[in-house]
C-alpha cells in the first residue's frame, strides 16, 4: 500500500512540475457562425477572400469584427445571413 501511494506523489510531482501550456490553434478555424485567420496567413493570401468563400459554403456574408495586427495576432469575422431586400445568393470565390 505503501509503495503505490509514493508512486503516485511521485506520477503527480513529475506532472506538476512539467508547464502549462494552451490549446494550438490553427491558423484558420471557422463554423457556420464565424472564424478566425491568423494574422500571418492574412499577411499571405488575401483574408477578405478566405472569409468570403468560408460565409458562402452557408449562404451567408462575411462581416470582418476585429484585427489583432502583431505575431500571434488572429483577424475574426463572422458569418451572417444575406440582407434583406437582396435577391442574390453571395458570391463564392475560387482560388
Amino acid at each position: 500500500m505503501r509503495w503505490m501511494v509514493a508512486a503516485s506523489l511521485a506520477v503527480a510531482g513529475m506532472l506538476a512540475s512539467l508547464p502549462a501550456q494552451a490549446d494550438w490553434v490553427g491558423r484558420f478555424r471557422g463554423n457556420d457562425t464565424g472564424g478566425i485567420i491568423a494574422y500571418d496567413l492574412a499577411s499571405q493570401y488575401d483574408a477578405r477572400q478566405v472569409a468570403v468563400r468560408h460565409c458562402a459554403k452557408y449562404g451567408k456574408v462575411a462581416k470582418f469584427l476585429a484585427v489583432d495586427p502583431q505575431p500571434g495576432g488572429y483577424l475574426s469575422f463572422s458569418c451572417r445571413w444575406v440582407p434583406y431586400g437582396s435577391l442574390d445568393r453571395p458570391v463564392s470565390s475560387a482560388y
